[in-house]
């Protein structure tokens, strides 16, 4: 006699297959995510009043937003920082391109080479338009143990390259990717100021309709460098980034914004560029602000469809980066 209660052997049968469809599938929830629980964004500053104003400001940027959101801040000037959700993984989608440069110039370093022509088209494809089969032609001339490599000597130590020849499945963090623009604002062991001026100038020149993002809001005058990344997956729905430098006449500070659970690209740009918005105020009170370039209605590229889920027959989807 046993205290556990009957069950018939149809339930018995049942359950048997639900276990075992379990064990060799992970169930995949789809559903539109609740608006995200916002977490305190944490800032320090060495100009008084400015981390308090920040907080503030950025906290009221994301209330109501349905975004899941990591940022981070640092303005060299001010000594001024910002993190929330600094260390959370993201898909990077296309703003790994920048890391990519970065270890190309990296490698090129070391060997005591220059870019070839070929190189050099691809690079500034990749960053300039946000070109993906030049991403791939110089993620597979590179290799993911040279990515690795530079990663480990960037200090970016959360940054995880994505298997399979997936790059848009890098997994980033706001915290990573501000030390790359800092490595690339600032002289360091890491990347030469040859590479630095390099990518920062790519950065620069980046086509028009995708200059939306971090640049939102920055002072008139401001050498703008960004690299932008988006990406649809079923679960989490849009990944939609911007990381961006902000250079000259005084200014010294770059700003990495990610977000994911967006329903449309849309929705992504907006949480970043209030949050951008926000940033530029506060750290450039006195300043007029730059004209902000629109969301795009569509996106732009296209890019390899990705896999959906590990465990399932391979499911994919038209991806954008």
């Amino acid at each position: 006699m046993t205290d556990q209660p009957r069950i018939s052997r149809r339930a018995r049968t049942t359950l048997a297959v639900t276990l075992a469809a379990g064990m060799l599938a992970p169930v995949t929830l789809a559903a539109t995510p609740a608006a995200a629980a916002t977490p305190t964004v944490r800032c320090t500053s060495g100009k008084a009043g400015l981390a308090a104003k920040l907080s503030t400001d950025i906290t009221a940027a994301l209330k109501g937003r349905r975004s899941t959101t990591a940022i981070a801040l640092y303005d060299r000037t001010t000594k001024t920082s910002c993190t929330m959700r600094s260390t959370s993984t993201y898909d990077s989608a296309s703003v790994v391109k920048a890391t990519v440069l970065a270890t190309l110039l990296w490698d090129n370093k070391k060997h005591n080479r220059y870019l070839t022509q070929r190189e050099i088209n691809l690079a500034t494809a990749m960053i300039t338009k946000s070109d993906n089969n030049a991403t791939t032609s110089l993620w597979k001339q590179l290799g993911v143990t040279k990515v690795k490599a530079f990663l480990k000597a960037a200090g970016m130590t959360h940054t995880v390259p994505g298997s399979g020849g997936y790059w848009g499945l890098t997994q980033i963090t706001a915290q990573d990717e501000l030390r790359l623009l800092t490595l690339l604002t600032a002289r360091n062991s890491v990347l030469s100021d040859n590479a630095r001026a390099y990518e920062l100038g790519l950065m620069r020149k980046v086509i028009s309709s995708q200059r939306w993002g971090t640049p939102a809001g920055a002072p008139s005058g401001v050498t703008v460098q960004v690299k932008n990344g988006w990406l649809p997956r079923a679960t989490h729905g849009w990944r939609v980034h911007s990381i961006g430098a902000f250079t000259g006449k005084g200014h010294d500070y770059g700003i990495t914004v990610l977000t994911q659970d967006n329903k449309t690209m849309n929705d992504g740009i907006n949480t970043i560029q209030a949050v951008a918005r926000a940033i530029h105020k506060d750290l450039n009170p006195a300043a007029v602000a730059r004209a902000t370039v629109a969301p795009p209605a569509t996106p732009q590229e296209a890019v390899p469809a990705v896999p959906e889920a590990p465990a399932v027959p391979m499911l994919t989807a038209t991806a954008r980066s």
